[in-house]
């Protein structure tokens, strides 16, 4: 993966220094009975934010609070539009997005950080983004991104259309009506598909990366769910949501380079490594710059990554610590295996596990 913040060097120094004090910090904070060490966090924790890391979210919850039967943790959520805005004003005390925080949210106030302190993106989830469908007859779909665009931005309407059928020759398609189905809050995983629209077919998507659908077309729906219950029930209907909460909806493989290639965590994880670090950003802020436009058919360039954003220092220091704690359990290897095995995630590579405990072993 390419990381232009911290050095390998600096990674390992700072990641032994965590196992150090972790070590002391564990002698003070829990207590033991027998063999058994009993956690002595209490507390309640609070986010909000992007619904596709819902069932995610779900194992996480309770894994920890197994860990730690005092601590209670709430997420909502609410869509990542929403989560940074809670967040944001001092509603939560973190938030998950599929989309990480622009430059005019970086330069505004959290009303949950401390004083002239600010917030990072801090990578915990990664899947790819299905491209679900339901069309009588059709049971298998190949589509371009040129195609793709076309269907979301309104301007191919029915499924028998003929740039359908070039890519599908083997297919009956039926002279149905195209219902192409989007979220109608505003929500990182639409930023994600506008974003790979807009890098793969730019003359079709003029539109810039967006949470907020850019285009007068299609059917709305609230958040991931409502997005696969339309089309699950509808007629002649294509959507997009993450491909954890896809369930038996048939999905399309996508064109890259000269091959027609289906979603896997495997394909999500491979073009997340070749993806570097947004520029321009805080040294400690873990924003990702995805690479859409690969030709390598092992890699799914309809990827979400999804943030944890927290402050890099608390206005509660106690509360920065119950965060911190969680946060770090999500994004370490237990964690990640507990979602890969509840959402099926691609989770964070080692080198990307080390960089988030490098941040967070400054947050405060």
């Amino acid at each position: 993966m390419n990381f232009k913040r911290f050095g390998r060097p600096a990674i390992i120094a700072i990641v032994a220094g965590l196992a150090l004090s972790s070590c002391a910090a564990n002698e003070g904070d829990v207590a033991t009975t027998g063999d058994e060490a009993a956690s002595t966090l209490s507390g309640t924790i609070n986010g909000a934010g992007a619904s596709s890391m819902g069932a995610a979210q779900e194992a996480w919850r309770a894994g920890f609070q197994t860990a730690n039967p005092d601590v209670t943790v709430n997420y909502d959520p609410t869509g990542s539009g929403a989560g940074r805005e809670a967040f944001i004003a001092g509603g939560t005390d973190f938030a998950g997005s599929d989309s990480y925080m622009s430059d005019e949210e970086l330069a505004g106030t959290f009303a949950a950080c401390a004083p002239d302190s600010k917030a990072v993106d801090l990578p915990v989830y990664i899947s790819p983004i299905a491209v679900i469908f339901n069309v009588d007859g059709v049971d298998e779909l190949n589509i371009d991104a040129d195609t793709l665009a076309k269907i979301f931005a309104g301007t191919i309407t029915s499924w028998d259309d003929a740039a359908i059928a070039a890519l599908n020759p083997d297919a009956t398609l039926p002279a149905t009506p195209i219902t192409a189905v989007h979220r109608s809050d505003d929500s990182g995983t639409t930023k994600n598909f506008s974003d790979y629209l807009g890098q793969t077919a730019p003359d079709v998507w003029t539109a810039e990366a967006s949470d907020t659908f850019p285009f007068q077309s299609g059917e709305g729906a609230q958040g991931t769910s409502g997005v696969v219950d339309a089309v699950t029930n509808g007629v002649g209907t294509i959507g997009y949501a993450d491909a954890s909460q896809a369930g038996t909806l048939s999905t399309a493989k996508l064109m890259v380079g000269t091959d027609f290639v289906a979603y896997t965590p495997e394909a999500a994880a491979e073009v997340v490594a070749g993806s570097p670090l947004v520029a321009d950003r805080a040294a400690d802020d873990l924003a990702l710059e995805l690479n859409r436009t690969t030709t390598n058919p092992a890699e799914y360039p309809l990827v979400l990554v999804s943030y944890a954003i927290v402050c890099n220092e608390y206005a509660d220091a106690a509360q920065g610590e119950l965060v911190k704690a969680y946060i770090g359990y999500i994004a370490s290897a237990a964690g990640q295996a507990v979602a890969e095995e509840a959402a099926g995630i691609a989770p964070l590579t080692s080198e990307l596990e080390a960089n988030v405990a490098t941040v967070l072993a400054t947050v405060k």
